[in-house]
């Protein structure tokens, strides 16, 4: 019998799963909103473009109650998600 292979999440799929825990949690969108200088507006025109999504896993990279929260909630690993950020962000 073969072993299934989970597939890693998309840079797409796993920011779009960051903005869905935000919209979520209005706190928490306010604070990300405040930390990356956007206004509602600016935030409507953000979503989808590569800065933002790309954005939007730093942000939770780097806050541990956040990332762990996402990934109780959508059966993502916080090692999947970090290969994710570490592939957007190579060392050296």
């Amino acid at each position: 019998m073969l072993r299934s292979e989970k597939v890693e999440p998309s840079v797409t799929t796993l920011a779009d799963s960051c903005l869905g825990y935000l919209a979520e949690n209005p706190d928490e969108l306010l604070a990300f909103m405040q930390f990356a200088g956007l206004d509602p507006d600016a935030l409507r025109r953000s979503v989808g473009a590569p800065a933002f999504q790309r954005g939007l896993i730093d942000y939770f990279a780097s806050n541990e109650p956040i990332l762990l929260a996402l990934c109780a909630n959508t059966g993502t690993s916080p090692e999947e998600f970090m290969r994710v950020w570490y592939r957007l962000n190579p060392a050296g």
